[in-house]
């Protein structure tokens, strides 16, 4: 079998195979024998037609499936031979050879070839923050809100009180589609509407009728009302206020804390926050490591892995979007996901070859800690972990963190590693 091989642009190649005559021959007559061996044709028992006979009938179609399958395992033969690690099903074209050989070229794309650099003298700021007294205050409080009990009061409506209004939009003296509602509910600051109407209600009282003049954003999601000055005529039903619960018993042990103490349902409160806590900053040592990795490492991508990761990440997308109720027809252009497939690509090539070069392992003890701690915001923890056991499916995924986990820290056992202190908001704002 005669190989040669031409580098194209970046990481295509051309390759150029030519079968001897007397390999595709033995190729086409067994699968004539083949074909013999099950063929029904009248005149004969099945099976049983002689060769010469199927020779005639089926020949040209041996001929084409014998150039397939030899296509396919020269391909695999050549590439091998020429140390090639092909990325994708190459594209065939077929071309005149000697007579009874099989000529074609091969167009396809190779893995980059890889070289670590010397990560020493870089630098990584690694977050730390711990849980501050003055945080679990803030969340004490964001569980109040959540609890929060709306009181209609007889008084002049402030930012932060809940109104029932009824209200009716122009815009050039005429009405506009989703201009107008009646008895739906406003919260004063939350920003719902468009500037200017929920500030123009502050002060406003039950019954009261008000004239807004506002106008909508230049940058406004309906484009024929983006800029236009509008005029909303609000009648207020009702002004209701928060009232937080008080943070007795009944409170506490709503949130299953079984003595009703504000000390037990505090502890609670901070484990779980130092919890999401120390993921947070792991992530976020994480992603700084990753993207040292591939600042230090700029590496030509394979355009093929690039597609399919672009696919993946559309019908992931679409998937979500059907979960939130969207339409599942609903085509989303490839060209939003190629920058973010196209990094994901980089990064999995520089950490696969990091657990290649290194002989990286996956540390199955880490593995079992990780599916714990997952496992422990559910009523049955031990049922969690022996699932994620018994799902290759659901494992290898952990695995994979586990792996990645490992990569970080080589990485970081090679670098300067400084602290970067932050807080606990600042970590989990996101």
């Amino acid at each position: 079998m005669q190989v040669s091989v031409e580098s194209v642009q970046g990481l295509q190649k051309r390759m150029i195979v030519e079968v001897p005559a007397e390999r595709v021959e033995q190729a086409v007559e067994q699968r004539i024998a083949r074909i013999a061996r099950s063929v029904r044709m009248d005149g004969f028992r099945p099976g049983k037609a002689p060769l010469r006979v199927v020779r005639q009938r089926f020949g040209d179609q041996a001929r084409r499936e014998a150039y397939g399958e030899l296509i396919e395992s020269s391909f695999q033969q050549a590439a091998t031979q020429e140390n090639l690690r092909v990325v994708a099903q190459p594209k065939i074209e077929l071309k005149d050879a000697e007579s009874g050989a099989l000529g074609y070229v091969a167009t396809f794309e190779v893995m980059p070839e890889i070289t670590l650099s010397d990560l020493s003298g870089a630098v990584i700021k690694r977050p730390t923050a711990t849980v501050e007294e003055s945080d679990v205050d803030a969340m004490i409080e964001s569980l109040r809100r959540q609890r929060t009990n709306w009181v209609e009061v007889d008084r002049p409506a402030r930012d932060g009180d809940t109104l029932q209004v009824s209200f009716k939009g122009t815009v050039d003296g005429e009405a506009f589609p989703g201009g107008s509602a009646d008895h739906v509910p406003l919260t004063l600051g939350s920003g719902s509407m468009i500037p200017g109407f929920e500030s123009g209600l502050v002060g406003a009282a039950k019954g009261e009728a008000r004239n807004l003049a506002v106008s909508f954003p230049a940058d406004y999601r309906v484009a024929s009302l983006a800029g236009k000055a509008a005029e909303f005529a609000v009648t207020v039903h009702r002004v209701n206020e928060p009232q937080l619960p008080e943070l007795d018993p009944a409170f506490v042990r709503s949130f299953g804390v079984a003595d009703g103490t504000l000390e037990s349902l505090r502890a609670d409160v901070r484990a779980n926050m130092q919890r999401e806590l120390e993921q947070r900053l792991d992530a976020a040592l994480k992603e700084r490591v990753m993207n040292l990795l591939t600042e230090r490492n700029p590496l030509e991508i394979p355009a093929a892995l690039v597609a399919d990761e672009s696919h993946r990440l559309r019908e992931q997308a679409k998937g979500e979007l059907t979960r939130a109720g969207h339409s599942s027809a609903l085509e989303l252009p490839l060209s939003l996901f190629e920058e973010q497939a196209r990094k994901r690509v980089w990064l999995g090539l520089l950490v696969g070859e990091v657990i290649r070069s290194q002989g990286l392992k996956v540390d199955a003890d880490r593995v079992r800690r990780k599916i714990e701690r997952l496992a422990e915001s559910y009523e049955q923890p031990q049922d969690v972990v022996s699932w994620y056991y018994g799902n290759r499916e659901a494992l290898r995924p952990v695995e994979n963190l586990v792996l990645e986990d490992q990569v970080a820290e080589w990485v970081v056992s090679r670098v300067q590693v400084e602290d970067d202190p932050t807080t606990f908001s600042a970590m989990t704002a996101h």
